[in-house]
């Protein structure tokens, strides 16, 4: 490969809650014991360098000394259109529909002020990413959850029937949608994106459109945009979007929007200019366009690749070696969601149990339960293969089968 996928790169010091975080309380997980080193797998960040096209391009601007007031590049936003023409195959999108956001979950919020007051449900489908339950929870709203379902070949699958009946039961009219979806790592077909959006249309929902992780789909699968399916898709969803989960930029700080209704934008960013601080960054504006280049492309085309290799390696891993722990191989992201339940039960173990016996062994894994899942643990495989495989080993020969 022409880009370096393989070194592990030593983050200690530098600004990494992935490993510097360790044993501070919250989620982040213990210290290892004695005689093993971290294996950082909870925070959704890679532990690879970012495309050289992104260091490039900040370096290049960092090079001018003035960094006062500005104006966002006509390239920014071309850069955008482009990406998403390439990647994606939309057709019709321009600068007006654009518009920045400091992240996604502000811009969610925003969203959701703009359509709802406190005290009002929202609908989720469970899992549940963390920060959805986070920030709907801290400013007021009342979380509504659809669980998804495992069809009969282990897939997980939206319940329509219950989706429908839960909007009525609430009389909800905001929904929060992820895809593709985390943490189960589904990448939605169309024809489930269009049942799912006529339910929305039928109860009048303003949707919300999580769609940050949708540049990292596996081979044999493809991201349908949620405002693609339909005209009226594309009038009532506020599509969220950002280079951050793509490159490994979220400490860069930068995100956006693609709204293309005027009634919906207007509201949006009326909501979100009014605290002042929704304000682009000059050097996250550099690092989207080092990021969406050809460069970039190439760079993200050959991480796919490795993904996908993590993710075959590691789920025939579980299945070969981990009796009783159930996993769906992801479709979208580099996170697994492992279901323990069968195991925890066979072994007279709960999952707080599981969960420290991976810390005490270096393995830094998640707990499931803050995204619904009650016997679950979340990892991350965006690291070098050698390291994943050094998991899975200590995993193999001190937790589950010790």
């Amino acid at each position: 490969m022409k880009y370096d996928f393989t070194s592990i790169m030593e983050r200690h010091g530098m600004d990494a809650i992935a490993v510097d975080a360790l044993g501070s309380g919250g989620m982040a997980p213990e210290p290892p014991a004695e005689g093993f080193d971290a294996i950082p797998m909870w925070v959704a960040d890679m532990n690879f360098p970012t495309a050289p096209s992104i260091t490039d391009a900040i370096i290049e601007r960092a090079k001018h000394p003035a960094f006062g007031y500005f104006a966002p590049r006509d390239e920014y936003f071309q850069e955008i259109i482009d990406w998403h023409s390439r990647r994606n195959g939309v057709e019709g999108l321009e600068p007006k529909h654009i518009g920045y956001e400091n992240g996604v979950l502000g811009g969610l919020i925003s969203t959701l002020t703009s359509f709802a007051a406190p005290g009002d449900p929202v609908l989720l489908h469970s899992p549940t990413y963390i920060g959805f339950t986070g920030c709907i929870e801290n400013n007021g709203y009342k979380i509504v959850l659809s669980p998804l379902v495992k069809d009969e070949q282990g897939v997980w699958r939206m319940d329509f029937d219950d989706m429908e009946r839960k909007l009525e039961e609430n009389n909800i009219h905001v929904a929060v949608f992820c895809s593709p979806h985390n943490p189960c790592g589904r990448v939605w077909e169309r024809w489930e994106l269009e049942r799912a959006m006529e339910i929305y249309r039928k109860h009048d929902c303003v949707v919300i459109s999580d769609e940050i992780w949708s540049d990292l789909i596996m081979p044999g699968h493809k991201h349908i945009p949620t405002q693609s399916v339909s005209d009226d898709a594309r009038q009532r969803t506020v599509a969220l979007y950002a280079p951050s989960k793509t490159f490994n930029l979220a400490g860069l700080v930068g995100s956006y929007h693609i709204i293309y209704s005027d009634y919906l934008r207007d509201r949006v960013v009326a909501k979100s200019s009014k605290c002042h601080y929704n304000e682009m960054n000059v050097l996250s504006m550099h690092a989207l366009i080092g990021a969406y280049s050809k460069t970039g492309e190439e760079w993200l085309d050959e991480l796919l690749q490795v993904l996908d290799g993590n993710i075959a390696w590691a789920c025939d891993y579980i299945e070969k070696h981990f009796e009783g722990v159930d996993v769906f191989r992801p479709e979208g992201t580099y996170m697994l969601f492992l279901d323990c339940t069968k195991w925890c039960q066979e072994h007279g173990r709960d999952i707080d149990w599981l969960e420290h016996e991976g810390w005490r062994v270096g393995v830094d894994w998640q707990d499931g339960r803050a995204f619904h899942g009650p016997c679950h643990v979340r990892m991350n495989l965006a690291l070098p293969l050698s390291r994943v495989q050094e998991a899975f080993g200590r995993l193999d020969k001190y937790v589950f089968n010790a």
